[in-house]
């Protein structure tokens, strides 16, 4: 990475964090406390974005090899799975599962879109732009499910014990464990989808970034001496 990319990457993941810290305080100082809060996939899955952020945010100042990319397209597929199912499933009026809008306070509405949309787009920029690309593979797109179901699981047990439910697509109290075993079925397809759909740009984007610019900073390798082959053991070639 060059170091104006390297700068540039720095300035997109601290945006990141300022956004997701912004966004929770923001929405903190509604009726919601932070302990309140966070049950919801939203606020985890931006407190997941926002570490991993810092952390690489961390590791290209100093000019570290960026983390795994794997982890990057997880942390990246659920801060993308928070905007759009929030603007698609819960505040789309057409949804059967769209949620009413409280009418907020401008700092809470503020800290509303910083988390479901103002931070997935800086996430998702910063993984297209910066991540390495063609390490992606098919499979990840499964094992990414691993945390959505994590939480589907946390949010029944948990509905068990307050008889409260985050969202109304896994509220076992209204629809039933038949109903909420649909709707699950339902969304880890789509999550499944949205995966193989990262796979399927990381591949493309490297098609067009085969030989990446090379880093200024980097230590150049000396030359060959003169009337020496560049290459170990190559016998001179006689003229004529």
């Amino acid at each position: 990475m060059t170091l104006r990319r390297r700068r540039l990457a720095v300035a997109f993941r601290l945006a990141i964090v300022i956004g997701v810290l912004a966004g929770i305080v923001l929405t903190a100082l509604g009726p919601a406390t932070v302990t309140g809060l966070l049950p919801y996939f939203t606020i985890q899955s931006n407190l997941a974005v926002g570490l991993f952020a810092g952390y690489a945010a961390w590791q290209a100042a100093r000019r570290r090899p960026e983390p795994p990319s794997a982890l990057k397209g997880a942390v990246t597929l659920y801060i993308t799975i928070t905007g759009v199912v929030y603007h698609l499933v819960l505040a789309n009026p057409a949804s059967p599962f769209a949620m009413t809008q409280p009418d907020r306070a401008p700092g809470e509405a503020v800290g509303n879109q910083l988390l479901h949309t103002v931070v997935p787009l800086l996430a998702v920029a910063d993984w297209t732009l910066f991540d390495p690309r063609g390490r992606l593979r098919p499979r990840y797109a499964l094992w990414w499910l691993a945390f959505p179901l994590a939480y589907l699981g946390f949010a029944l047990v948990r509905g068990l014990i307050v008889h409260r439910y985050p969202y109304p697509f896994i509220d076992a109290g209204q629809l039933g464990y038949d109903g909420v075993a649909v709707s699950a079925v339902f969304f880890a397809v789509a999550f499944w989808l949205l995966g193989l759909l990262f796979v399927g740009v990381d591949r493309a984007l490297s098609r067009w970034v085969t030989h990446p610019p090379a880093d200024p900073d980097a230590p150049v390798e000396a030359a060959p001496p003169a009337g020496r082959s560049a290459q170990p053991g190559a016998m001179p070639r006689a003229d004529g």
